[in-house]
């Protein structure tokens, strides 16, 4: 099975064309390479959480997206509001992934406590937030990756309860 991955970067100087999006090229080649799957929609926003709702909104409800990665606004900074933008259309939070990637992290750099990014499910869409730059996107998609398609599988439904 070919999974259906939306990617959505949350960048002020990216939606400007201001800055070319790396990040997005990282997670692009881990979908493919070892997810496996298809990029069926691709945008840059700006650091807005209006403009990410709606954005994570279109990704899993229109486009029914299996999976949707965000790129950036994970951070401490002000216009940093992805993760609030996600809560905000989330149906239910998935707090372990998250978890496993900061722990993988921590364990080479201490600096991975202060990603903030979350895990939620809307629908049958599972949405993970990634940091924006493209070596941390790598290490925390890296953390999880094995996991994924078992998570996507179970938010699907195709895994029967007593499988688990």
């Amino acid at each position: 099975m070919r999974w259906k991955v939306a990617l959505l970067t949350a960048s002020d100087k990216g939606s400007r064309g201001e800055r070319e999006d790396t990040s997005a090229q990282v997670i692009r080649e881990l979908v493919e390479e070892e997810l496996h799957g298809d990029i069926v929609d691709y945008r840059i926003v700006p650091d807005d959480q209006d403009e990410i709702r709606a954005a994570l909104i279109e990704m899993a409800d229109y486009f029914q997206a299996d999976l949707v990665l965000t790129t950036g606004g994970t951070e401490l900074a002000i216009r940093d509001v992805t993760p609030e933008a996600t809560l905000m259309i989330a149906e239910r939070i998935v707090p372990g992934i998250p978890e496993a990637m900061r722990a993988q992290v921590m364990a080479r750099s201490r600096k991975g406590m202060l990603f903030r990014g979350i895990c939620a499910i809307r629908g049958r869409t599972l949405i993970l937030n990634l940091p924006g730059d493209p070596k941390g996107v790598h290490e925390h998609l890296m953390a999880v990756m094995d996991m994924l398609p078992e998570a996507l599988d179970q938010v699907k439904g195709l895994r029967k309860e007593n499988e688990i």
